[in-house]
């Protein structure tokens, strides 16, 4: 057999290029966010710093108005009250106001904030296990729509409403199981156990309280339709029961909130596009299951039941990003690469269960490598990512993580650094302040230094 010889030719190194696909497939990091509804990065950095919260108006409006058109479209009538403790930023409520969402709130400081923004009592409804005499009085006073969550919160309310001598419509809050979610056994009445019923029976001979309406929240970022499919079927089958034994007539169903965004949870390994419901599958499951269990309803001389929902997380989370700076790096002793970020925790609350999508704001050059994203905190537990793949980075690069507009806003802590001025990219192009950085001043606004506690301090040499 002849075999042919090849030429010999010097080895040469090629090196791929980010963004390109090459043999080890499209490598992390040629992807890169330069502009924010237009407005570049760079600019916002410059007049407001960093780390910095940037919300989008109109990602915001195009959400709550998705979720509207998808039940809408195959239910009437529907309310939507935006839920105050995702993201009670001033900016973010009125956007949402706007657009003709109620309130649901879950403490007096949420009710007195929306009352603030001018919300009518009677758009909002008040959830939530704590509520005191003072708060519950002005709520009856004003017409809010209370949410019931124990006993001693449904005397307390009666009594009120009879001292007042004001008829007060209410809903009461139930938990049980779906099958498809953990029972929040901690909210609301329990349908098994027979405290629910127990709790209406209570409502039906009281002389000045009025069952109206049923709520249940049976979890947060749920991923199968088919638990909202049993929570409608039990309230309603509930429904059917009370109105016949407690002197009930109820107008309305509040099914919660808990639809997912395109957040990644950890530990959950396919891509959030693939597991995620869209809006319009929450919708069919909950506005189907509906018609169905109330096709006689109307037929029986009874009102044509509200649907209520209490969305959140999936109508703000990606209206809204974190863009925060490295600000020094060093290699772990794994061999790692790792970074300490401007933003950690204190800010990125979220950062605890979910794998945030981090970009860079220019385009790399180099080899991406497995890296840890640290936060400036003194805290062992201070990360952003506890693992992610990019290029190597340079002290002043930024990086924008998303979404955050969920959670963070509301949770983020006061520890360690200044939390930082949030801005709304608006949809004209122009960029509005929302929440200006905090200072010193505004820390020590809270506190008081007693007269002999102040100066004459005595260091020793």
């Amino acid at each position: 057999m002849t075999h042919t010889l090849k030429t010999w030719q010097k080895p040469s190194i090629t090196p791929h290029q980010l963004g390109t696909l090459n043999k080890f497939g499209r490598p992390v990091g040629g992807d890169y966010v330069e502009k924010i509804d237009g407005v570049a990065v760079d600019d916002l950095l410059r007049d407001y710093g960093s780390p910095l919260f940037v919300l989008s108006e109109k990602r915001l409006r195009d959400n709550i108005r998705q979720l509207k058109r998808a039940f809408e479209s195959r239910y009437q009538p529907v309310i939507h009250a935006w839920s105050y403790k995702t993201n009670y930023l001033n900016a973010v409520c009125a956007t949402l106001h706007q657009e003709g969402s109620w309130a649901e709130v879950v403490s007096a400081f949420e009710y007195e904030k929306a009352r603030a923004l001018g919300v009518p009592a009677s758009r909002i409804l008040f959830n939530g296990p704590h509520k005191k005499r003072a708060i519950l009085e002005r709520c009856v006073k004003e017409g809010a729509r209370i949410h019931i969550d124990n006993l001693d919160e449904l005397y307390l309310l009666d009594a009120i409403a009879r001292e007042l001598d004001i008829f007060t419509s209410v809903t009461i809050r139930l938990n049980f199981e779906t099958g498809y979610t953990e029972a929040w056994s901690r909210f609301g009445f329990n349908l098994e156990s027979g405290a629910a019923f127990d709790a209406a029976i209570r409502i039906g001979n009281s002389s000045h309280l009025k069952l109206r309406g049923l709520h249940s929240h049976v979890g947060t970022f749920i991923l199968d339709t088919r638990a909202y499919q049993v929570e409608v079927e039990k309230l309603c089958d509930f429904m059917e029961l009370i109105e016949q034994q407690a002197h009930a007539l109820i107008d309305s169903l509040d099914i919660g909130g808990g639809f997912a965004s395109q957040n990644a949870v950890q530990g959950l390994y396919l891509p959030t596009e693939q597991v995620v419901p869209t809006m319009s599958q929450y919708a069919d499951a909950i506005c189907s299951t509906l018609i169905t269990k109330t096709a006689q309803r109307e037929a029986q001389g009874k009102p044509r039941l509200t649907l209520i929902l209490e969305s959140g997380r999936a109508v703000v989370d990606d209206a809204e990003v974190l863009i925060s700076s490295v600000v020094g790096s060093k290699r772990l002793p794994d061999g790692r690469a790792s970074y300490i970020m401007d933003a950690g925790v204190n800010l990125l609350f979220t950062a605890f269960w979910y794998n945030h999508k981090v970009k860079p704001t220019r385009s790399l050059q180099g080899i991406a490598e497995e890296t840890v994203l640290y936060g400036p905190l003194c805290m062992n537990i201070d990360i952003v990512r506890q693992s992610i793949s990019l290029p190597p980075l340079s002290v002043g690069d930024s990086l924008v993580i998303s979404p955050v507009g969920a959670y963070n806003n509301t949770q983020w802590l006061q520890f360690i650094e200044y939390r930082p001025a949030i801005v709304m990219v608006h949809e004209n192009g122009e960029v509005s302040v929302i929440r200006r950085a905090e200072n010193l001043a505004d820390i020590n606004s809270f506190e008081s230094l007693p007269d002999h506690l102040n100066g004459q301090f005595n260091f020793s040499e």
